[in-house]
């Protein structure tokens, strides 16, 4: 195993060692005034007209959509190892639902939620009864991860344009991270979680094309 992939791999266990500690925190109810908080004040300060849009970043997350995207990717990375990418995006799934299994972290109540649009994929309707981590951070994050590495690792695209996309990646994933607090679907120490497990997943995957 060269540098590289040292590198990739030991930052992949770490943030995943970061995810169980802080998880294990969260069971404590340690965040529990400070994710009260935070929705309050996003929603107090985010005017409702972004509640349409940011229902619609909202199914973007989803696993249906996300996997999709994770295919497409296959498609044009034409690696027959990517498959490991997509068997890392499984096993990021076992863990969001131990989380949710053994978390005890209640969502936040109804009067909290602004999701407008009258549709839903179908994973959508499982509700485990816990809301940590947020599946939707930890799958936007892997794919976001996924993106920066096959970007940064494209000869063909130049310096410049790199950073732009990669701007546009972090944007998307912050604009992610905000939404679901916002829209009451889940509290800051959820969207925290699902990132590290979301990152430390995406970063182990890419271990498979280096």
């Amino acid at each position: 195993m060269n540098n590289r992939r040292l590198l990739v791999f030991f930052s992949g266990i770490i943030i995943f060692a970061l995810f169980v500690l802080f998880s294990y925190l969260v069971h404590k109810d340690l965040f529990t005034q400070l994710d009260f908080d935070t929705t309050v004040r996003l929603q107090d300060k985010i005017s409702t007209s972004l509640n349409t849009p940011f229902s619609f970043l909202s199914l973007v997350g989803s696993f249906e959509i996300t996997m999709i995207i994770l295919l497409v990717l296959w498609v044009f990375t034409r690696k027959l190892r990517y498959i490991f990418v997509l068997f890392s995006f499984g096993f990021l799934h076992v863990f969001e639902l131990y989380g949710k299994a053994f978390v005890e972290h209640p969502g936040p109540p109804y009067l909290f939620f602004r999701y407008d649009i009258p549709f839903q994929f179908p994973t959508s309707y499982v509700q485990p009864g816990s809301s940590y981590p947020s599946g939707h951070l930890a799958r936007t994050i892997f794919i976001s991860v996924v993106l920066l590495f096959l970007v940064g690792g494209n000869k063909k695209i130049g310096r410049n344009l790199k950073l732009i996309l990669t701007f546009l990646i972090v944007a998307f994933d912050l604009l992610m991270f905000i939404s679901r607090i916002y829209l009451g679907e889940h509290w800051f120490s959820d969207v925290l979680g699902g990132s590290l497990l979301g990152a430390a997943m995406g970063l182990i995957s890419t271990l498979f094309l280096l």
